[in-house]
């Protein structure tokens, strides 16, 4: 019995030194050494030639360097070959090959205990040792090696497990590593070597499994001790095989060990699973943020999957060796059991909600100790005193609060009795929007949340009389959300009017803490946040956007605070939570844009101003890539994720959509009065609670301590509106209107940094009042809170209160119910619906299945003019003729409405035009007819551009990076690092 010792290396002078010493000192020492190293950078091949020199091996020993590229078992395979030239290699019939790596340490009696075991197991066709890790040298790596059903690779240990004897026990396994492996050699080169297929990783395994089939038998010896480092699975090193893509290769092999040696009846099943559980693996290795791996996962499930007839014939020469059902099922029993992927799953989702509240527990960890170190006791105002009756500090709150049960909890906690009041009190207030609303600006929502889908991914849309226009880009955040209510639409538009309030003051409560605690160490007063959340939250009510229906503000309003909030992460000193921030932020104004385009618009033009000044006062921050990236990444990142809507808006010449606002267009009453007190219209709440938001932000000027954050706040306000007054003198030329840009936005900014303001002053005037308080300035101290309560107390009182809005639950329907149900039927069964007179002009639309829907009312409003279409209209209500109603057919237009009141003159010519009918009107003064000519059904048909779809492709895979780059890290990325 011999032992040659196969040895590979790469780049491993770090570690040789201490393997060749292992090797030349066994106690049972090697016949022979051929070492193959694969062209190493480092001096490794002059440490071994060194080392076997000295231990006067160099006459039964080997060294040979092959290319780089060289995979391990081709280099196995060379090696074998140059073992076979040594001396004393003739003849042996029962020569053992130890397999060893460069990073892979034997102990003293490793050898001696694995032959000991072969001679013990004569019919043991495989050895491998017990390994432990280098350089803990404790824990434990591997005692034998399995598969499981998902291609995963399974030690049976747990994670950072101690070697403490309880392994010890000699036992056939599937596989060993080749990390120490003793195989004997005529079973090696019977099963063809190590398979090329796998040329770094998952060749162990694969050998171990094809071995059972062919009925050998792999015994595990951990009486024997390998200590490993694994340089190249936990990226220590990189070689020409890995590269970057260490788990690529990993998953490459798990996957093509799996399929290749899978039994045939399993195999379908297999190749499914594999493929699924991979794409699962993906979404799963996004969701801890790990965009790296899950391409590494993606592109290996293509590689193997793609390659069937690679599969095929590894499949076939491992059926050519083969011995029969007994062995099948011997090696069966030695993979992993079927539950035991199931119960990594769970694992994992257990991992994932522990990393999550740590980190949630780690950063608020964070802040408390940012507020404790910065906190003093001199500063802090009697009202926010530790033990104050009046307002508990933060830490002693919580303290409190965990001796208490959840009822108890609330009830003596002011604040929270406080929100929630106001929840349910805006629930109550908002009571208008609950089940289907229409009216002002809001249209009736579509059938179901499919009509959302087609209208985003369509790029030709048979309304009117057909339009590439886009689809608004709020399409995709609705039918999103009506999907995840399972079609509900009519509960989308009710939901987002209904919980805009409660999440603006959410955000402003979140957003107003930070800004408190970058303002002021110790942050801002608990009443003075609560005042300014309450405060902003109503701004959509109070400035009339709400009570028009006016979705598109109101939405801006609610995300409004979370994008500040998001944005202020680019000032955090750990530059991947900066670019987490820009990520989180491109999502938030890519989402408010698609509501009100000019969001965009602005927070372009304010990065833009802070770069610039930034550039002029410090130039230096602006070296650094970590600094000016995440807000150019925030902004630059927005038109990606709004493509599909944005490029085509351009090139179809509708570009005046970036001035409007989502929704049906309504005319802005907005004066000069009106940005100043935050009105819209005439819907909104008294002035005078606008103009005291107005004075008391002027007034949060005069502290001279907080009077730079509150400049800042005053020329942010400066600038929307400067913006909103150049914007107020342009006129938007649409086909069907002129009208000037949405300013609603604009109100909504103006009355948030107001607010910001406001707070910011106030934490001031508190400060003072801590240090110096004479009775008449805590009186003026009184006078100013209970005007500034009356902003939110006023603002909701007069929400409750106030029945006018433009939402009513059941519009006027101009069309009766029989032309709407056949509108339904098919485009071509149009209906042309006129209004007015022949004094005061007549308009006219085409109403087509369900009417205009929440989502194409931007699209008709930016829709060119048929010009055809009005002159056959102008011909109809003049001077008709057979030739203009068979026009109408040819246009799909199955009835013709009058409008109340019908003009008289115009319903008797259309009474006695050849090819109308007389239809029914549900209204007395409403007038119909029925076009009696043949309808083309292809009246409305058009073609999109192939690029269109490309760009929601675009638009997807942008949203998956987005979302996953701004995701929280809950899972530490591998890292790789060069040797000197």
């Amino acid at each position: 019995m011999t032992v040659t010792a196969l040895l590979v290396s790469h780049d491993g002078a770090r570690w040789l030194p201490a393997v060749l010493t292992g090797l030349i000192g066994q106690t049972h020492p090697v016949d022979r050494v051929v070492v193959v190293d694969t062209t190493s950078r480092d001096d490794s091949v002059d440490l071994v030639r060194a080392a076997l020199g000295r231990a006067e091996l160099e006459a039964r020993s080997a060294v040979e360097v092959v290319p780089g590229s060289t995979s391990y078992p081709a280099a196995v395979r060379r090696g074998l070959d140059l073992a076979a030239g040594l001396p004393g290699s003739e003849g042996d019939a029962d020569e053992w090959i130890w397999l060893l790596h460069d990073d892979s340490n034997p102990e003293p009696t490793a050898l001696a205990a694995l032959l000991a075991a072969a001679a013990e197991h004569p019919d043991a066709a495989i050895l491998g040792p017990k390994l432990r890790e280098w350089p803990s040298l404790r824990r434990l790596l591997e005692v034998g090696l399995t598969i499981t059903g998902t291609g995963r690779r399974e030690t049976g240990l747990e994670r950072g497990e101690y070697d403490q004897g309880q392994h010890d026990a000699v036992r056939e396994v599937l596989a060993v590593n080749t990390a120490g492996m003793l195989v004997r050699r005529r079973v090696l080169e019977s099963l063809g070597g190590l398979d090329e297929e796998l040329p770094i990783f998952g060749n162990d395994i694969d050998f171990g499994w094809r071995a059972a089939l062919a009925g050998h038998r792999t015994l595990v010896v951990p009486q024997a001790v390998v200590f490993h480092a694994e340089a190249a699975h936990r990226g220590v090193r990189r070689t020409p095989l890995t590269g970057r893509h260490t788990h690529y290769q990993e998953r490459r092999a798990a996957l093509f060990t799996s399929l290749a040696n899978v039994s045939t009846r399993g195999f379908a099943w297999q190749y499914v699973r594999l493929f699924v559980g991979s794409l699962l693996r993906v979404v799963g290795f996004l969701a801890v943020r790990s965009a790296g791996e899950a391409l590494d996962e993606l592109a290996a499930a293509l590689s193997v999957h793609g390659r069937p007839g690679q599969l095929r014939a590894a499949r076939r020469e491992r059926a050519r060796r083969r011995t029969g059902e007994p062995q099948q099922e011997a090696a069966r029993r030695l993979l992993a059991p079927a539950w035991l992927p199931y119960r990594h799953g769970l694992d994992f989702v257990t991992d994932l909600a522990s990393a999550a509240t740590n980190q949630a527990a780690d950063v608020a960890e964070r802040r408390r100790l940012a507020r404790a170190a910065a906190a003093e006791p001199a500063r802090v105002p009697p009202g926010e005193r530790r033990g104050s009756s009046a307002s508990r500090g933060e830490d002693d709150e919580e303290a409190y609060l965990t001796d208490t049960g959840l009822v108890a909890r609330f009830f003596t906690n002011p604040v929270a009795v406080v929100l929630v009041l106001f929840g349910v009190l805006a629930l109550v207030a908002g009571r208008e929007a609950f089940g289907t609303i229409t009216g002002g600006a809001l249209s009736p929502v579509p059938e179901s949340a499919g009509d959302w889908w087609r209208l985003h991914v369509t790029t030709w849309h048979p309304l009117g009389t057909g339009t590439d226009v886009p689809a608004p880009a709020y399409v995709l955040p609705f039918a999103v959300a009506a999907s995840v209510l399972l079609g509900h639409t009519g509960a989308v538009v009710s939901g987002l009017m209904l919980l805009a309030v409660p999440v603006a003051a959410w955000g402003a409560w979140r957003l107003l803490k930070v800004v408190g605690r970058l303002v002021d160490p110790l942050g801002l007063p608990r009443w003075l946040v609560v005042w300014g959340a309450l405060s902003y939250a109503l701004v959509p009510v109070t400035s009339g956007a709400w009570a028009e229906g006016r979705f598109g503000t109101v939405a801006v309003a609610a995300l409004l605070p979370w994008a500040a909030h998001a944005a202020l992460g680019f000032v955090d000193p750990d530059s991947d939570r900066r670019w987490r921030a820009a990520w989180r932020t491109a999502l938030l104004l890519a989402l408010g844009a698609a509501f009100v385009p000019g969001f965009w618009l602005f927070a372009l033009l304010a990065t833009a101003v802070v770069l610039g000044s930034a550039a002029l006062i410090a130039p230096r921050l602006l070296r650094e890539r970590d600094s000016w990236g995440p807000p150019v990444v925030a902004v630059a990142a927005t038109p990606v994720l709004l493509a599909p809507w944005l490029l085509p808006l351009l090139t179809t010449g509708s570009a005046s959509g970036l001035l409007l606002e989502a929704g049906r267009l309504t005319v802005d009453q907005v004066t000069f009065g009106g940005l100043v007190t935050g009105r819209l219209n005439d819907l909104g709440a008294p002035w005078w609670l606008g103009a005291v938001l107005g004075l008391l932000a002027f007034a949060a000027l005069v502290p001279r301590r907080t009077r730079v954050p509150v400049l800042i706040c005053w020329l942010v306000a400066l600038a929307a509106a400067v913006v909103s007054g150049v914007l107020s003198h342009v006129r938007l030329d649409l086909p069907s209107v002129s009208t000037r840009p949405s300013l609603g936005l604009f109100v909504v900014i103006l009355q948030g940094t107001a607010v910001v303001a406001v707070v910011l002053g106030a934490d001031a005037y508190l400060r003072r009042l801590a240090d110096h308080h004479p009775w008449w300035q805590r009186g003026f101290a009184t006078v100013l809170a209970v005007v500034a309560a009356a902003v939110p107390v006023g603002g909701l009182g007069w929400w409750l209160t106030t029945p006018d809005n433009a939402m009513a639950r059941d519009a006027e329907q101009a069309v009766p119910v029989y032309m709407q149900q056949s509108s339904l039927l098919g485009q071509e069964h149009g209906v042309l619906v006129l209004e007015g007179s022949v004094d005061d002009g007549i308009g006219y639309r085409i109403r087509r299945d369900d009417g205009t829907t929440v989502g194409e009312d931007e699209v008709l409003t930016l829709a060119d003019e048929d010009t055809g279409l009005t002159d056959d209209v102008r011909a109809l209500v003049s001077s008709p003729t057979p030739a203009v109603v068979a026009a109408l057919g040819d246009r799909g237009v199955e009835y013709v409405v009058l409008g109340s009141p019908a003009d008289g003159r115009v319903s008797a010519l259309l009474d006695a035009t050849a090819g109308l009918e007389q239809a029914s009107a549900e209204d007395r003064s409403t007038r119909a007819w029925r076009v009696d000519r043949p309808l083309d059904p292809a009246a409305v048909d058009g073609s999109g551009a192939w690029w269109r779809t490309a760009l929601l492709v675009v638009q997807a895979a942008a949203l998956v990076v987005a979302l996953v780059l701004a995701a929280p890290t809950v899972r530490q990325r591998r890292e790789v690092r060069r040797d000197a």
